[in-house]
């Protein structure tokens, strides 16, 4: 959560509410919703969800914090292409 609260008001969003495992961020790309939750071992599951539809500035910066998070747990993360 610490990683969102830098991230995402970077490219325009403000926090429009918070809890201990979710924010919600709003602005002019859109509004985004991030949650995390715990699951067994080490891992812990983000879940994001943005009003916007198809690929849109929101989307790609979604999936440009994933990247960084990933990268935090484990620095030796590329990007590699899905095709």
């Amino acid at each position: 959560m610490e990683s969102a609260d830098r991230f995402f008001p970077l490219i325009g969003l403000a926090r429009a509410a918070a809890d201990a495992r979710s924010r919600s961020f709003s602005g002019s790309l859109g509004t985004l919703t991030l949650s995390v939750k715990m699951e067994g071992g080490h891992y812990t599951f983000v879940e994001a969800h943005t009003d916007q539809v198809g690929e849109s500035r929101l989307d790609k910066n979604v999936k440009r914090f994933f990247n960084a998070v990933h990268r935090l747990a484990d620095p030796r993360h590329t990007i590699e292409a899905g095709y």
